[in-house]
């Protein structure tokens, strides 16, 4: 099936729940992955509307809100501008951030039900619910918690085990409690609404299937899909027992409130019409929701794939089956995986994360932006770590970019006055970067629009790998005295690159591709000065060059060490990995005692992997290629059922150096690394806690 040619782009991230801070882990699941992508098709000059809000009804709410001694408005009114202003400072690129206790937002959320209701789609059913006789109230799912009958897990909710990712009936659970007083509910009888999920699902099906066809959905997705329609999808309530929430339109439910997974949904659409509203073309949302010619990306984390792949679309095929106003349907569901902190899930009950507000106070957005980016969980789980961000740091971005923008400017002020010099003819070695250059809007792009971002960051990076190559091997510091044409055309193409590079960079590091066009005077993503345009050498000769100090200041020990004792996070992280470490009944026994001198026989060195692919017809075996010092090497590593390739550009490890060269499946291995398992079993790399000369001796 082709794809359908789109005139607009409505994309959505997942509305957060304003009952406590963001934190690194929710930027990483749903929104820097959409504001890369919704600003990457707006460098491609696409018309892009881009929505979120806070959702702020549900129990999620009320049980933060008793806890403290609080209203939900209160609670509401405290998280929603906090977490706007976080999002603000990590330049998230929303045209327009709402909420869900909008009185707007209740009256679509309202008329979208009274239309399902009237037309008779809803199913009235009397429900055994556990019920509170110490709180005297019907107790909703995450009122409950109890041991979850599919994976044992104890804290599981009464609609969902987080563990295992099933849906549950809170009659379900063994040994439930009421979170609010922690005695033992009995089950009570009640009426509720339901929404006949289980009729849409051989159209589900189709839709899914038949988007994928269209626009390659992520394996992780399909996954949770398949598992969902295999189990057959069920009924599922639509009204619950509260009193904070949207109201049920409908006299006989009219004590009830909608169940959150009904109303929040339906906060992209509202958060639309008052974006519509602000711009005084109040029927404008229309234009992205109703049409076409609207691709609809919805960007979750994976707890929300059978929300947004499932029960929205179903609800709006429900809603379009009723009349003319035809809603589209997301064409893509990107989910990413967890981010977990220092190799532990983060936690609010455990007091265990990072808040999004803190991490800023320390450390600029850029920094945090590339450092989540190149961790995305886009397949699997990752691990965020404080040492490895200020590896990531200072190793590639000061080390890479910014060295590449400081030496090109630098040498055009002193021997070119600032001025763009003119371009002479050309040599191979100017040639080939100028093709590289051509091609990478197109290379780079193709990742975006696949939803690759980590890669697509990555091979944004090697376009400056290679300009900074292109500037050793010009040496202009040579060619100013012996060829000054020669260097002319060498400082003309990278002072291109680097505008290019401002481009590139854009939808990652706004703030340092600004900074980058300034030098410039770039407008950006206008004209000449499109993501279509970045490999071209539009800069005309005797462009001014700006000034620019050090873009990427390096991160010191001292300054990691400072935030972690203000955080807490060595105290914490000791006493939770501890509480977590299990004994390991594969622990090896100890070998016999060695002498010194037969260590010393070993030669242990610091190398860096550069490149890295599987081995074809194998899923364990990985070929990397690693600089060590002055020479690279291949080693093959049996470590691609722990490892992406893409996640291992960049890292350092520690090689054994001077081991015998071995072939394994037909390819030399030169070398080999170092792994060991963590306190989960899993085997991960071992390599330098902090910055590192490639080639160095590990002693």
């Amino acid at each position: 099936m082709k794809q359908n040619k789109h005139t607009r782009i409505l994309v959505t991230a997942a509305l957060p729940y304003a009952n406590g801070y963001l934190h690194l882990g929710h930027l990483a699941g749903a929104y820097l992955p959409a504001d890369l992508y919704a600003r990457y098709q707006r460098s491609r000059q696409q018309d892009v509307l881009f929505l979120c809000g806070s959702d702020e009804h549900g129990v999620a709410i009320t049980v933060t809100a008793e806890k403290e001694k609080l209203t939900p408005q209160q609670i509401i009114d405290r998280y929603h501008p906090s977490n706007k202003a976080a999002f603000n400072a990590f330049r998230m690129s929303f045209d327009h951030y709402s909420r869900t206790s909008l009185p707007l937002h209740h009256e679509t959320a309202q008329y979208f039900f009274k239309k399902l209701f009237d037309a008779g789609l809803l199913k009235e059913k009397n429900e055994r619910q556990l019920y509170c006789e110490k709180d005297s109230m019907f107790l909703a799912d995450r009122y409950v918690e109890g041991t979850c009958p599919h994976c044992g897990n104890t804290e599981a909710r009464g609609d969902q085990c987080e563990n295992c990712g099933n849906w549950l009936s809170q009659l379900d659970l063994k040994d439930p409690k009421c979170k609010l007083c922690g005695s033992l509910p009995v089950a009570k009888e009640t009426a509720h609404l339901y929404f006949p999920l289980g009729d849409f699902q051989k159209r589900l099906q189709d839709y899914v299937r038949e988007r994928d066809e269209r626009d390659h959905w992520k394996e992780n997705v399909l996954r949770y899909c398949g598992s969902w329609f295999k189990e057959g999808l069920r009924d599922r309530a639509i009204t619950r027992d509260l009193q904070w929430g949207v109201k049920v339109p409908a006299e006989e439910f009219s004590s009830k409130v909608m169940y959150v997974w009904f109303d929040a949904v339906l906060g992209y659409i509202s958060s639309s019409k008052e974006w519509s509203l602000k711009r005084n073309e109040p029927e404008r949302w229309r234009e992205y929701w109703q049409s076409e010619q609207t691709k609809y990306v919805a960007f979750i984390g994976k707890d929300n794939v059978v929300f947004h792949c499932i029960v929205f679309p179903a609800m709006l095929m429900a809603y379009n089956d009723l009349g003319k106003d035809q809603y589209v349907l997301p064409e893509n569901v990107p989910a990413n995986e967890f981010l977990n902190l220092e190799g532990l899930k983060f936690s609010k009950s455990r007091g265990w994360g990072i808040d999004v507000q803190d991490f800023l106070r320390h450390f600029p957005a850029d920094y945090l932006r590339y450092a989540l980016a190149m961790n995305l969980p886009e397949s699997r789980d990752s691990d965020f770590t404080l040492d490895d961000f200020r590896a990531r740091i200072n190793n590639e971005l000061a080390d890479i970019l910014g060295n590449f923008v400081n030496r090109t400017l630098t040498f055009a002020r002193k021997n070119f006055n600032g001025i763009l010099p003119p371009l002479g003819s050309l040599q191979p070695i100017d040639e080939e970067i100028v093709r590289l250059l051509r091609e990478a809007p197109g290379k780079i792009g193709k990742l975006y629009d696949s939803y690759h971002f980590r890669d697509a960051v990555i091979e944004t990076m090697n376009v400056v790998r290679a300009a900074n190559k292109y500037f050793n091997d010009s040496q202009p510091w040579k060619t100013i005295k012996q060829d000054p044409n020669k260097c002319a055309t060498a400082i003309h193409i990278c002072l291109q690159l680097i505008r290019s590079q401002a481009i590139l960079f854009e939808p990652l590091l706004p703030d340092t591709a600004s900074q980058l066009g300034k030098v410039f005077n770039l407008a950006p993503a206008k004209g000449d000065h499109s993501w279509d345009k970045a490999g071209e050498l539009i800069l005309p000769q005797g462009t001014k060059i700006g000034d620019l100090g050090i873009i990427f200041p390096k991160i010191m020990d001292e300054q990691i060490h400072k935030f972690k004792t203000d955080l807490g996070i060595e105290e914490k992280n000791t006493g939770m990995n501890t509480d977590l470490i299990q004994p390991n009944p594969d622990y090896l026994p100890l070998k016999e005692t060695v002498g010194i001198e037969d260590f010393q026989k070993i030669d242990l060195r610091i190398a860096k992997i550069i490149e890295a692919e599987r081995v074809p017809k194998s899923d364990k075996l990985v070929k990397l290629k690693v600089e060590l010092g002055p020479e690279t090497r291949q080693v093959i590593a049996g470590i691609g059922k722990q490892y992406e390739p893409a996640d291992l550009m960049g890292r350092s490890i520690v090689l054994v150096a001077n081991l015998k060269e071995a072939k394994l499946m037909g390819q030399i291995s030169q070398g080999m690394l170092l792994a060991a398992n963590d306190t989960n079993g899993v085997l991960t790399l071992i390599g330098p806690q902090g910055p590192a000369i490639s080639g160095s001796a590990v002693k």
